[in-house]
């Protein structure tokens, strides 16, 4: 079977990293075309992946002109860019594999959905957390009834201080109006992931949250408006100097200075956060998405959830507690335990395939899951292979922005408001 023809919509860090996984599976895929208006950002990509110089484009709009170039795009742009590229791509006869979340608004992502069943293209949405190792280890245990059935979930997901920093303070995610709420545009994963390992739809949800720390109003006494240039950075604990000199005296080029910089030396980091956004004080910045959220869920059947999203702690994966009626199972990304009524026993997996207990270490393999997924459901245009369609993907959309609305009006909301 002939690798699928992939076009690269948006050259960051996403795409960036999707591009370079498919660079290392020539037998599965190949880029043949790539839209990025950042020539600093395009050209290597292109370069690396042997693009011709026709199929390389400063704007998406250009290459959707054309007479299709490629199988199926990946559509990585910021989030408030989805839904026109998806729209345009899906009318031209592109399979779509678009990153999560899916678009900012539920008309937005219906429109997408409507798009690609109307065009009979492959939509998938980026919830890579479905793919990672564990959660496949994890969905097997839950189905096979090992623990009976599922009576309570506890959910956690340590952000990281210096990652809630870098995406949510100083970063593109930084605000609701240029991205989306904090629950959309980070933790839509999550909610996406309680529901497919409960294998049921929540009914109802509350949440609260808010942003604490990161205002102007909890500077410490003295702080200035850049990190460089500030008299009290070497006592903080959120110096840009300190978070992103470490990566680079580590040799990392790849995210999180790539963002910065597409190009990570000492030289070239330090220069970016002289003048760039990254470089800014995290009291000082125009952020407003929150930095901790909790979120209350019950579903179909009575089984409830609580998922909690955290600023403040050490970037780890993920940990859940399962509550059965016959066990529990405790997993954080690594290991699974499972422990059994009946026989008073404990059984420890270890599925740490792929995930090093970094926040950056790929999802703990979902991201190379996703694309060994998508690519070969594209490549025999079985849409059953795709494990988060874009039908499946709406209702957990559905989900956060239900949840988000629960936070904003201080009220439990029925998901039977968003039917219909």
């Amino acid at each position: 079977m002939a690798p699928v023809r992939v076009m690269i919509v948006g050259a960051g860090s996403r795409g960036g990293s999707y591009a370079e996984w498919i660079r290392r599976h020539p037998d599965v895929a190949r880029v043949v075309a790539v839209a990025e208006p950042r020539a600093r950002y395009r050209e290597p990509l292109a370069d690396a992946h042997g693009v011709p110089e026709e199929a390389r484009f400063a704007d998406w709009r250009e290459a959707a002109a054309q007479p299709r170039l490629a199988d199926a795009a990946l559509v990585c742009t910021l989030d408030d860019a989805h839904l026109e590229p998806a729209l345009a791509l899906a009318d031209r006869g592109y399979h779509l594999l678009v990153e999560k979340p899916l678009a900012q608004t539920r008309a937005d992502c219906e429109a997408i959905v409507a798009a690609a069943r109307r065009n009979d293209v492959l939509l998938g949405v980026c919830h890579v957390l479905r793919y990672a190792p564990y959660t496949r280890v994890l969905k097997d245990i839950v189905d096979s009834g090992r623990i009976g059935s599922i009576v309570s979930v506890d959910h956690v997901e340590p952000v990281g201080f210096w990652h809630q920093a870098h995406s949510y303070v100083r970063g593109n995610w930084r605000s609701t109006d240029r991205a989306a709420p904090m629950l959309l545009a980070k933790s839509c994963h999550d909610l996406d992931w309680l529901r497919h390992v409960v294998g049921r739809d929540a009914v109802s949800v509350s949440s609260f949250g808010s942003l604490k720390h990161f205002r102007r109003d909890q500077a410490p006494a003295g702080a200035g408006e850049r990190c460089l240039s500030c008299a009290i950075e070497p006592g903080c604990a959120y110096s840009a100097p300190r978070i992103y000199g470490r990566f680079v005296a580590e040799g990392r080029t790849g995210w999180p200075l790539d963002v910065l910089t597409p190009e990570p030396t000492a030289e070239s980091v330090t220069e970016a956060l002289r003048v760039g956004p990254y470089g800014r004080c995290v009291y000082s910045c125009d952020n407003d998405v929150v930095d901790h959220q909790v979120v209350a869920l019950e579903f179909d059947g009575g089984a409830t959830a609580t998922f909690t999203m955290a600023a403040f702690n050490r970037g780890r994966p993920r940990q859940t507690s399962l509550f059965g009626t016959l066990g529990e199972v405790y997993c954080d990304g690594d290991r699974i335990t499972v422990y059994d009524f009946l026989s008073d026993s404990t059984e420890e997996i270890d599925v740490a395939t792929a995930n090093n207990g970094l926040i950056d270490s790929g999802h703990g393999g979902g991201d190379s899951g996703l694309l060994a997924s998508f690519l070969p459901a594209v490549a025999a245009g079985d849409p059953s292979m795709v494990a988060t369609s874009g039908e499946d993907a709406l209702r957990s959309h559905v989900l956060v922005f239900a949840a988000e609305q629960a936070r904003l009006e201080g009220r439990v909301v029925a998901l039977a408001e968003h039917t219909g």
